[in-house]
């Protein structure tokens, strides 16, 4: 079965793409994704419940992110707890997001340069 390039996943949706970039920093639980994402964003993108677990799924059945086995020291963490990690393609994925990203807002700032003269 061949290997799915990144380009296929692009452009992220936008709650897939918070959830991979809060998991970039390493692993995390799932209220901790919903915090990392609230405050990277200053507040402006929150992922309810629903929407965060149900997207975790869908990353998880692409293959973008995992669940992992590694655990915290047991007085450190609730077992109720899942914890979840980028795969290799959800590193890769997320790479060419960001490039697609830093393409997209170059070209604005071209568009507003030709305005401004």
């Amino acid at each position: 079965m061949p290997k799915p390039k990144p380009q296929a996943f692009l452009p992220l949706k936008t709650q897939w793409f918070h959830i991979m970039l809060a998991l970039a920093g390493g692993e995390q639980h799932g209220y901790g994704i919903m915090q990392e994402v609230l405050n990277s964003t200053t507040g402006k993108v929150r992922l309810w419940p629903a929407t965060l677990y149900g997207s975790i799924k869908r990353l998880v059945e692409a293959g973008l992110i995992e669940e992992s086995a590694e655990r915290p020291a047991p007085e450190l963490d609730d077992a109720r707890r899942r914890y979840y990690r980028l795969t290799a393609l959800g590193k890769r994925v997320l790479d060419a997001e960001c490039e697609r990203l830093q393409a997209l807002v170059h070209a604005i700032r071209v568009k507003q340069a030709l305005v401004t003269e």
